[in-house]
């Protein structure tokens, strides 16, 4: 089911993003998928819990083909696949090592490993993909207000995540330390 969730999530979020306008905060522009994009990282910790890091990147690397496909089928350009799947690769590799090297609570490691995550599949993402260096989607002046808008979503997203995993694996932990 862990595994499922994460593909899903990825898909759904290329779907949602190529389907609906941008949300618009003031200045800030939130691509719709982005509300997805930070519980991708959740489910992925997830994925590592139960299979190991090994294994996840296998998962990482099957969710990575799905996402550019998807996002290739949906009609986006080929500078946003690139940028897609390059954002998608740097961010995922660096929430996996993040999350296995911390010595926390499961929900410090999410949330921190997803933070960094997030931070730099915003940055890549909108930089090769949205900026004048690529589909010329964002004026250069528009680009850091889109990638501090993805990161705040993307950061609410983990911290609630986080904090709601964090009493669910208490009560399974302590399940375990009484069986």
């Amino acid at each position: 089911m862990r595994i499922f969730l994460y593909l899903i999530s990825i898909v759904t979020a290329n779907v949602i993003t190529a389907a609906l306008a941008p949300l618009q905060f003031g200045m800030f522009i939130v691509p719709m998928g982005t509300l997805l994009i930070g519980a991708t990282f959740i489910f992925r910790d997830l994925v590592q819990n139960k299979y190991g890091r090994v294994k996840t990147y296998m998962f990482i690397g099957l969710a990575l083909i799905l996402s550019a496909i998807v996002s290739f089928i949906l009609g986006d350009t080929m500078w946003i696949v690139f940028a897609s799947a390059m954002s998608f690769a740097v961010a995922e590799t660096t929430d996996t090592e993040i999350y296995t090297r911390l010595k926390l609570p499961m929900s410090w490691r999410i949330f921190y490993s997803g933070l960094v995550g997030g931070l730099l599949d915003s940055v890549i993402f909108v930089v090769i993909g949205l900026s004048p260096l690529g589909a010329n989607f964002l004026p250069w002046e528009a680009v850091p207000a889109a990638i501090l808008g993805q990161v705040i979503v993307k950061t609410i997203i983990q911290g609630i995540g986080a904090m709601l995993l964090n009493p669910i694996s208490n009560i399974f932990n302590n399940k375990a330390m009484t069986n």
